[in-house]
């Protein structure tokens, strides 16, 4: 009888650690608060990066204006991913599309691609810098790219593409990064659950 009763406390014990452990906890991937570097952003306003963004969870994508597919398809993955949020009440959040073709990719050009697009800049910005700066902040989050095809069209100019990560990223409000989804592809409803995660 007392096999029995131990063998079903450990059973029970067992299955609360594993409840607790699978809840809804996002583990802590990296830590990025003190990094504070200096970026500008679409208006051509200097901002520290992540510095400005602290206090509300931040959703990021990482993109290149030329790019005829999988950039598109982020930044129309955040616009959703945006809507979504505030559907559900889900307001105090920061939006990011982080350029790393800052040679193309000046304030102007990031300026036009959000016109284009009709993007609601009120609380998502659009971020280019210079080369070396934004190179070692793509590195530091895992972002990789390389160039590949470059087409010449009919004025004279030259089109650069590069093969990058495909990548929308989750940070708290803490500037820690707690997940990344494929952007081009992103499960909205993973990225409203864990935004959930981090606002209640």
């Amino acid at each position: 009888m007392k096999i029995k009763q131990t063998v079903k406390y450990l059973s029970l014990t067992l299955i609360a650690a594993a409840f607790i452990s699978c809840g809804n906890e996002l583990p802590i991937e990296d830590d990025i608060k003190g990094l504070n570097i200096s970026l500008i952003n679409q208006d051509s306003v200097s901002v520290i990066f992540p510095e400005k963004y602290l206090g509300k969870p931040l959703i990021a994508g990482y993109i290149f204006t030329n790019c005829p597919d999988i950039c598109p398809l982020t930044t129309n993955n955040i616009r959703l991913i945006r809507d979504r949020a505030e559907k559900e009440g889900i307001e105090d959040v920061n939006y990011l599309a982080i350029s790393f073709d800052p040679e193309v990719d000046k304030p102007n050009v990031l300026k036009a691609y959000a016109e284009i697009r009709n993007l609601d800049l009120s609380n998502w910005d659009l971020l280019t810098g210079e080369k070396t700066v934004i190179d070692s902040l793509m590195k530091r989050l895992g972002i990789f790219y390389v160039p590949s095809d470059t087409t010449q069209m009919p004025d004279g100019t030259e089109k650069v593409y590069f093969v990058h990560t495909d990548r929308i990223s989750l940070f708290d409000a803490q500037g820690r990064l707690r997940n990344y989804y494929k952007g081009s592809n992103t499960n909205i409803e993973q990225v409203i659950t864990d935004l959930k995660t981090l606002t209640n």
